[in-house]
């Protein structure tokens, strides 16, 4: 009886309708299969890049409603309309970001006006792209602190200051700034960090020009970093 059920399982697996997934990792796919293949971005572009004599045309169709899709699409595929994945690629900062940076024909600025939509991203476009409009990323990197700090530590051409007004809206990163970044105004980041008792003890540690006297008051706000602070400056006497 076990014999015949397994018998019967083989049986109706081996007829059973297969997958689109499974025909394509098995090698069966035919020129057949494309209107399957239409169903989904990333089976389009699959369908597109493995089986020869696909339309390139029609599985770009099907692939440009992911902007994911879109740039491998335009990466990957030859015969690829660059300017029509592109247009969908950029609908995602991160996409934008690397289409700009790996797909060959790209627009440097249409890419670079869906990648700024977010800091961090701004950022990497103007560390990464070449020809990226450093102002403009710049622009909307500071508009987070970790990226103003970024942006400044590592862009060339960034403006100091103007990223040091971005960075210093988080006591955090305001420490960061006046620790990290040559030209930064210490007495400017100094002012935000002592927001913050932590921050402020480690200011007064490790910025060279911290005035101790005032991180001082702000560190005794907290009993834990008012007894390191005494801590640190007793061992140094």
């Amino acid at each position: 009886m076990k014999g015949n059920m397994l018998e019967a399982l083989i049986r109706d697996a081996k007829t059973a309708p297969k997958s689109f997934g499974y025909k394509l990792k098995n090698n069966l796919l035919t020129l057949e299969n494309q209107e399957e293949a239409l169903t989904s971005p990333k089976w389009a572009y699959e369908f597109a890049n493995y089986i020869p004599g696909a339309s390139i045309k029609v599985c770009q169709e099907a692939v440009i409603k992911s902007p994911v899709w879109a740039y491998k699409f335009a990466r990957y595929i030859p015969g690829a309309d660059i300017e029509v994945c592109q247009e969908a690629a950029i609908k995602d900062p991160y996409w934008a970001y690397l289409f700009a940076k790996d797909v060959t024909g790209a627009d440097i600025e249409v890419c670079q006006g869906g990648a700024v939509k977010e800091p961090e991203w701004a950022y990497n476009f103007a560390r990464g792209v070449k020809g990226a409009n450093i102002e403009v990323c710049q622009e909307q990197a500071v508009k987070d602190s970790e990226w103003s700090y970024l942006f400044a530590r590592h862009v060339t051409g960034a403006d100091i200051e103007v990223c040091q007004e971005g960075a210093v809206n988080e006591p955090e990163w305001a420490y960061y700034f006046a620790k990290d970044i040559t030209g930064a105004n210490i007495e400017v980041c100094q002012g935000q960090t002592i927001k913050d008792p932590e921050w402020a003890y480690l200011f007064a540690k490790y910025v060279p020009g911290a005035d101790i006297e005032v991180c001082q008051e702000a560190v005794v706000k907290s009993p834990e970093w008012a007894y390191r602070f005494a801590k640190y400056y007793r061992s140094r006497c």
